[in-house]
Formats: structure tokens, C-alpha cells, sequence
């Protein structure tokens, strides 16, 4: 992963409702959760909440699928383990390919 889109990754969940939203989604796993719930947990309004959504997808950490009338959000697995990766090798915590083979499956 390069910094550039590791730092946009961080900046996006740098805000304290789309770092919940996140956890939630986090939470939910593969199933994920429609927009409407995402909104009604965080407590926030139904238009902030869309606007938390987007910029966490637009920073590639969450994906959207539509099933019937309902928007639904899950983690992008793929880009937060890299995402993890990028910021284990980055501390130098990451001293063996086993470590990072750990890192990717914590995500």
C-alpha cells in the first residue's frame, strides 16, 4: 500500500463518527449493515450518516451493495488488512513474512 492512500484511509477514519460507523461495520462482518441501521446505532442523522458512509468508501474501507430497497455496507476486508499491514511494516513490527500473514488474517 502506498502512504498516499494509507493516509487517506487514516484521515478518513480520523473522525470520531465514521470511526464508529466503521467499528459497527467492523462488527457486523461479511453481512454488514444497511445505511438506514448504520444511522439509527450511531445516533446520527440520516444525512450525516451518508456522508460518513461515502467518504469511508470513497477512502476504499467500506463497499456497497444494494439488496432490494436497501443499501448495504460492509468492510472492504482486502484494503484494511492492507491497511494494517502498511502500518505494522511501517513500525517495523512486522519482522517476518509469518507477521504479516498474521496481520492479514486479522483482518
Amino acid at each position: 500500500m502506498e502512504s498516499r492512500t494509507a493516509a487517506r484511509s487514516l484521515a478518513a477514519l480520523g473522525h470520531e463518527g465514521r470511526l464508529l460507523a466503521f467499528s459497527l461495520l467492523l462488527e457486523a462482518g461479511a453481512e454488514g449493515l444497511a445505511a438506514g441501521e448504520i444511522a439509527r446505532r450511531t445516533g446520527a442523522l440520516q444525512n450525516t450518516s451518508s456522508s460518513n458512509l461515502n467518504v469511508l468508501a470513497s477512502a476504499g474501507l467500506i463497499v456497497a451493495r444494494r439488496e432490494g430497497r436497501s443499501i448495504i455496507y460492509s468492510v472492504a476486508r482486502e484494503h484494511f488488512g492492507d491497511l494494517l499491514a502498511y502500518l505494522v511494516q511501517e513500525s517495523g513490527g512486522a519482522d517476518s513474512e509469518a507477521d504479516r500473514e498474521r496481520t492479514q488474517d486479522c483482518a
